[in-house]
């Protein structure tokens, strides 16, 4: 190879990566990275006529507790709902327990401090205007609010 063409080369390098290191700045200013503190919601599913958490059903709120250890926890919503059969008073109670049960398990999973707000509505709305029963209702619907700490 000549002096020229040596040289040549060598500029053409030059250019070729510093085009690069300017592809990733570029890159750096369209593409974000993920967020990772932005507010989770899950809902955990129960059997019938039970407030005793599934083997799945622990696992997301684990899941769900460990997503949020790097961030700060500023609040945690927890509604019970429980579906229309059975007598309203006994639906109530039971969608109590359920978020009874979810707010243990958040805090045994190692959820970091928060409040809590605990609400329970029982079959409240568990029923169409028609009459018809709505699907899954036996569940407790939770949601982590969720900062960069």
């Amino acid at each position: 190879m000549t002096f020229r063409e040596t040289a040549s080369a060598a500029i053409i390098l030059a250019l070729g990566l510093g085009g690069c290191t300017s592809m990733n700045t570029s890159r750096a200013q369209i593409v974000k990275n993920p967020q990772h503190c932005v507010d989770q919601t899950v809902q955990i599913y129960f059997e019938a006529e039970s407030a005793e958490l599934t083997h799945e059903g622990r696992q997301v709120l684990a899941a769900a507790a460990a997503q949020s250890r790097p961030c700060k926890v500023a609040g945690v919503e927890v509604l019970g709902l429980a579906d229309a059969v059975g007598a309203p008073d006994a639906n109530l109670e039971l969608s109590k327990r359920r978020a009874q049960s979810v707010t243990a398990a958040l805090a045994a999973a190692g959820l970091p401090a928060a409040e809590f707000k605990v609400q329970a509505i029982g079959d409240v709305g568990a029923t169409t205007p028609g009459g018809n029963s709505r699907p899954l209702r036996r569940r407790a619907d939770v949601v982590l609010h969720l900062q960069p700490s």
